[in-house]
């Protein structure tokens, strides 16, 4: 992924594309800040799962942050925001669709053996562990409550 994104910003870069080029930048710079914590923690640099969960969360701060600019009348903002949500995105594993997640989520109960809501924490650590990046876990969340419910 570190590979992709190095070269994808010397190509915009090179096509002054500077949309492309501003945001390949950002993930390039929180890339390098969350390798300088994985260095504190005495990793060499962080692992594949945590940039797929970091280049998610860049994802939902800029959802956030162009709705905000939306109800402020920032249209300009708010495009600025999605475009760099696309460029992010595809760095990111292909999302789950509904029926997909549904069937991941009942898959995991079943093999977990969950039976309540009090087997919810399980089912999620083991969620996140198998679909990293691939799923909303704050709707997954309500979904598996559902479930364990029904």
């Amino acid at each position: 992924m570190r590979e992709a994104i190095t070269a994808d910003l010397k190509t915009a870069t090179l096509a002054r594309d500077k949309q492309r080029t501003g945001a390949l930048r950002l993930i390039s710079a929180a890339i390098k800040d969350r390798d300088i914590v994985a260095r504190g923690a005495g990793q060499p640099q962080a692992s594949d799962t945590e940039l797929v969960d970091l280049l998610a969360k860049m994802v939902k701060q800029r959802l956030e942050s162009a709705r905000i600019y939306e109800e402020n009348g920032r249209a300009e903002l708010a495009e600025q925001e999605r475009a760099e949500i696309a460029v992010i995105e595809h760095y990111l594993p292909k999302q789950l669709s509904e029926d997909e997640a549904k069937a991941a989520i009942a898959k995991v109960i079943a093999d977990t053996g969950a039976a309540g809501v009090k087997d919810m924490g399980k089912v999620m650590a083991e969620l996140k562990t198998r679909h990293v990046g691939q799923m909303d876990f704050s709707k997954a969340s309500a979904a598996v409550k559902a479930a364990l419910t029904a």
